[in-house]
């Protein structure tokens, strides 16, 4: 039997002056007589001569060297290795081996030089939904202020923190959560172990969630104005945390100035056919306006308009950069349904349009954070470097409902195993570089989903399993606030409920499992930087290790009963293991994993 072991990390990589060098170890009865390269110049396939070593890392194992020169070609170094016997060939790339050559988007991929920032793989971000997490002692008279949602048809309601949420008036029911609040709650976020904040909009709009953009210039005086962002960024800086803002480009409110439905600037374009914002929207020709996915109070922006691409992303202030400019000087942007973003009231021209937003924020800040937001597949923007990452749903989150919460993003029945979860999550990971596999965002759950704990119902005990998961698998970890004590509920607006600050409400054992990972993943490089290779995968049990140099974390993910798993004699396993978390046993090559458990080994 043939083995192969390779991934984009030392030691099987290394940059040398102006080359890499690629390593490939191999051990079986029948090894190939020649192993070359597939890499390439501009696209251009080259086929490149790879060298038996006479050192071997491990007993048995051949290893195979190669060059790619960095002095041409573009900064993604694709590649793959052709093995070769006297009558036949066999390939090899992340997906394994192939008789057939692999397409050039299942490579390998391997980012030099890598321009897209460096310290987003370092950070356990924090998704933060302004109005339900903390409200701030110092709160004003006028923020409390009541007004009329014109978009729901009544004044909107303002409730006290511990009232229960209901279904009704979902996007005009206020709790009075603020920035000065989340100011506050720094120390606990720090404890936590949290580095990097997310937050939902915090731009003037009329509704709670503030996906209605009234004003991309000014934040709600109900979060407490620019004065109350400003002071959090100093808060956050201070701390030594990055903000990323949430980005809605694709339309804005029906109550901003520019479309004007409520007729309080005079010359809005919803009413006015002659008025200087008309081509920033999409009419119909019976002069209605073009919204999305038929809210009317969200009418689509048309990027035909030089005017509006001026404003959004192609000016020197344009809200993009303005944002990013001191004083503010956040550190980034994650785009709303980016996708649909585009021209005469669709997407087209999309991918042009969030390249130059992401080109735009580079401009003006080199290590920019670009994410867009996908539940769908993601990997067209990202192969054409037109985002630096995605929000993870299609590659991490979904596979990993589907394995533990048997459901899928419909809330439709999805039951699969082990083997189908990871043939999922790596047939994503494969067309991916190494770097943008560590920057994606990976959750449980969000604003725009049920919770995850109660996505388990009954199941809930696998909890801990998906935390763990969490916090190990490549990329970059965002607990959506609350999940880490234990708030539940279902779909909008029941995954918005206020934070239980009241400790007696709260789990502290989950809360601990959380504060225990962040702090594990700050020790342990290989978590935040390391390849990841999948030892096992059949019926109930996920094994998977993360690889860095000479260190290594492994990973057991075990659904239901307590069992025994062999792993295969790998050369990435020989090293002396330290339990880090969970009660799993390894002795040798063997695994003993307890009932509903995760367990996370370290080794050098």
């Amino acid at each position: 039997m043939l083995n192969a072991w390779h991934l984009p990390v030392a030691p099987f990589i290394k940059q040398q002056q102006d080359k890499l060098i690629i390593t490939l170890w191999l051990r079986g009865d029948d090894l190939p007589k020649r192993v070359t390269m597939r890499a390439e110049v501009d696209n251009e396939e080259l086929a490149l001569p790879m060298r038996r070593s006479s050192k071997s890392p491990a007993p048995d194992v051949v290893q195979w060297r190669g060059e790619i020169a960095l002095r041409e070609g573009q900064p993604r170094r694709r590649y793959g290795f052709k093995l070769l016997w006297d009558d036949r060939q066999l390939w090899f790339a992340p997906k394994g081996f192939s008789e057939i050559p692999p397409a050039k988007l299942e490579l390998f991929a391997y980012d030099s030089p890598d321009a897209g920032p460096q310290w987003v793989a370092d950070q356990v971000f924090y998704q933060i939904f302004p109005d339900r997490f903390a409200r701030s002692p110092s709160r004003s008279e006028q923020q409390d202020k009541i007004y009329h949602h014109h978009a729901a048809g009544h004044d909107i309601v303002l409730r006290d923190w511990d009232e229960p949420l209901t279904g009704e008036a979902g996007g005009s029911t206020f709790y009075g959560g603020d920035l000065d609040g989340i100011s506050a709650k720094l120390p606990y976020l720090k404890k936590l172990g949290v580095t990097a904040l997310y937050l939902n909009p915090v731009f003037t709009a009329p509704s709670v969630h503030k996906y209605d953009t009234e004003d991309y210039r000014q934040v709600d005086p109900q979060f407490g104005g620019n004065e109350a962002l400003l002071r959090l960024r100093h808060n956050t800086q201070r701390e030594g945390m990055r903000m990323v803002l949430d980005g809605v480009f694709n339309h804005s409110g029906d109550t901003h100035g520019w479309f004007d439905r409520h007729n309080r600037g005079g010359e809005g374009a919803c009413h006015h056919p002659e008025s200087p914002w008309r081509d920033r929207y999409s009419f119909s020709a019976d002069g209605k306006a073009l919204d999305w996915l038929g809210y009317a109070s969200l009418p689509k922006l048309d990027y035909r308009s030089d005017a509006l691409v001026q404003e959004i992303y192609g000016g020197e202030d344009s809200i993009v950069r303005h944002w990013l400019k001191a004083p503010w000087n956040m550190d980034g942007w994650r785009l709303d349904v980016v996708h649909m973003l585009g021209e005469a009231g669709g997407a087209k021209n999309n991918l042009k349009h969030v390249a130059g937003i992401t080109q735009a924020a580079k401009a003006e800040r080199p290590d920019a954070y670009v994410l867009g937001e996908h539940f769908g597949d993601a990997r067209q923007w990202l192969q054409q470097d037109a985002e630096d990452a995605a929000m993870n749903y299609r590659g991490f989150t979904f596979p990993l409902w589907g394995f533990l919460a048997n459901t899928d993003i419909s809330y439709d029945p999805q039951k699969i195993d082990a083997q189908t979860c990871v043939a999922w999550m790596e047939e994503y990971r494969a067309g991916l570089s190494h770097q943008q596999q560590l920057r994606m965002f990976n959750q449980l759950d969000s604003h725009d989903t049920a919770r995850f704990k109660s996505l388990l119902g009954r199941d809930v005990a696998r909890l801990p399993l998906a935390v763990v998961w969490l916090f190990s698998w490549p990329g970059v970890p965002c607990i959506y606030y609350g999940d880490e004590v234990g708030l539940d509920g279902d779909n909008d607006p029941f995954c918005r409920k206020p934070f239980p600050w009241d400790e007696k409400q709260q789990d502290a054992e989950l809360l601990a499992l959380y504060q225990r990972l962040a702090a594990l993943r700050k020790a342990t490089p290989a978590l935040r930087h390391g390849g990841c290779e999948v030892l096992y995968a059949e019926g109930d049990v996920v094994v998977f290790v993360r690889v860095l140099g000479a260190e290594r974390v492994m990973v057991a993910i075990n659904r239901r009963a307590a069992c025994e798993v062999v792993l295969p004699d790998s050369p990435l396993l020989n090293v002396k293991w330290l339990r880090k978390e969970g009660a799993g046993q390894v002795a040798d090559d063997v695994l003993a994993l307890p009932a509903i458990s995760a367990t996370v080994w370290v080794g050098h």
